[in-house]
């Protein structure tokens, strides 16, 4: 029996505003969070994350690299960033080179279990809870279903 190689989660390498509140456990490497931000615990934070001012992150949630969170945004329980389309007909398989960035606006509100792909999402947006968005959102409003579109 050949024994497992283990990696502990933890917090490492994070440029921290003021102010900020974890709730551990954690998991948050190598990304800048802004003043007066809270995670909730069970929360990713991968390399290369930007998190604005402000912002709320509940429990359960997963940010991967190249992802960009404008200020005064709250991201519900379980929300989930895809920064691998599958450009190439599978995963990219640690190929950063096949991934793409998402930028998220100020003021955005994402609700619980929503899957955001690599999208831009400008500012003033709600998304609701379960939403799949795949394509930018460049109007402010509120987007829902799957694939999500403008219902407000």
């Amino acid at each position: 029996m050949n024994d497992p190689r283990i990696l502990p989660a933890g917090v490492r390498a994070v440029l921290f505003g003021k102010r900020v509140t974890i709730v551990e456990p954690v998991n948050l490497y190598e990304c800048r969070i802004g003043d007066d931000t809270f995670i909730g615990p069970f929360v990713e934070v991968q390399a290369n994350v930007r998190l604005g001012d402000r912002c709320r992150i509940q429990s359960h949630s997963f940010i991967c690299e190249l992802v960009s969170i404008g200020d005064d945004c709250f991201i519900g329980h379980g929300v989930c960033f895809i920064n691998d389309t599958f450009s190439s007909g599978g995963p990219a398989n640690g190929r950063k080179d096949l991934w793409s960035p998402c930028t998220i606006g100020d003021r955005v509100s994402i609700g619980s279990n929503a899957t955001i792909l690599p999208v831009q999402v400008c500012d003033d947006v709600v998304i609701g809870a379960g939403a799949v968005v795949t394509k930018d959102i460049k109007e402010p409003g509120v987007y829902a279903g799957n694939p999500a579109i403008r219902i407000g």
